[in-house]
């Protein structure tokens, strides 16, 4: 086997003794194998062995990634040899949806994982006057006002790729305010520098958002559905039926909120084992969603749990037009309508 690989430094949280644990993380693009040693007790912690999982387009500082069921953060590169090789082509910058674009935010986001950027991070918030004033501190331009971002719900990413910053105000003038016309006010705004988008991401992301918890509805984007950049489009379909968008967080679930939040389904579903290793493979987007009788509209939209049946049967709905199979089925959405506040209490106040 090839030696050549590249290193990083990963954390993983321990529940059960609840401190952090430090890791390097030996990655070998040859034969797509890992290896990872513990840091404090100077031993190897796995073996190498080959997880096609693990793609090097997932190996960035501040990606989650889930190596059998444990999740690890990248927090740094661990030789100077990795941080060239990579430093260049996987740099983060910072995007915010302004109110002007809610009802395109969805083919703003499809544009965006469509044109080669990774969504690391990703936030529905409503910004008071005092975090207004502090973020415009950091992004410290005249290209918008603290009125327009006050009017309504913004949506701010963290998006990483090559030369992130430039490629993202390239990406916004040429396509993006092309492609969707809005005469209330500009669309997004987004980083001027490498710093700045340092400085934006920590605190925007560092904010905390209250879900509405009133007459709605959970729904929950797939990873794969993330991973074959298709989450734009399913938001996008979501607003065009009429739903309010009131709450929408990226996150990464770990086997134990998994199992907590889908443990109804154990002894129903067949597939249940298959579909938590399914959850813990990638971001989720978790959506709170409301409407007049909003739990049993946005069921008919996501339609029939199996792919096979919803195209046969309901070949409009969510999983006929991105399912792939029982497990890899687009969506999770509430079943009933006493359930709709408590699920999205859960992924909203509780994960």
């Amino acid at each position: 086997m090839s030696s050549a690989h590249l290193s990083f430094i990963v954390e993983h949280y321990d529940t059960l003794a609840q401190i952090i644990k430090k890791y390097q993380l030996f990655y070998y693009p040859d034969d797509n194998s890992i290896e990872i040693h513990d840091i404090k007790n100077q031993k190897i912690f796995l073996k190498r062995i080959v997880n096609p999982e693990i793609k090097s387009s997932k190996l960035y500082i501040g990606s989650d990634i889930t190596i059998y069921s444990r999740q690890y953060k990248v927090v740094a590169f661990a030789d100077e040899f990795t941080k060239k090789a990579l430093e260049e082509y996987r740099s983060s910058t910072f995007a915010m949806i302004l109110p002007p674009a809610y009802m395109s935010m969805g083919k703003i986001i499809d544009i965006i994982e469509n044109n080669g950027f990774i969504i690391n991070k990703l936030k529905m918030n409503k910004l008071s006057s005092k975090e207004i004033s502090n973020f415009l501190k950091i992004h410290n331009t005249n290209e918008v006002s603290g009125e327009l971002i006050a009017s309504d719900f913004v949506v701010g990413m963290e998006l990483v790729k090559a030369n992130s910053v430039a490629e993202l105000k390239k990406l916004i003038s040429e396509v993006i305010t092309k492609t969707i016309k809005e005469d209330q006010g500009p669309l997004m705004i987004c980083s001027d520098s490498d710093i700045m988008a340092k400085e934006e991401i920590k605190y925007y992301f560092s904010l905390k958002h209250q879900p509405q918890l009133s007459n709605c509805s959970l729904l929950v984007i797939k990873p794969h559905i993330i991973e074959e950049g298709k989450a734009g489009k399913i938001i996008d379909i979501v607003l065009n039926e009429g739903f309010e968008i009131s709450s929408m967080t990226m996150i990464y679930l770990d086997k134990e909120s998994s199992e907590s939040f889908f443990d109804v389904y154990r002894d129903f579903l067949p597939e249940y084992s298959a579909i938590i290793k399914d959850l813990i493979n990638g971001p989720i987007i978790a959506l709170e969603l409301r409407q007049d009788d909003v739990v049993q509209k946005l069921r008919a939209l996501v339609g029939p749990h199996d792919p096979v049946i919803a195209k046969a049967l309901r070949p409009h709905t969510l999983r006929a037009l991105f399912g792939i199979d029982r497990v890899r089925n687009v969506c999770h959405c509430t079943d009933l309508p006493e359930d709709g506040i408590l699920e999205c209490q859960y992924f909203f106040e509780l994960v």
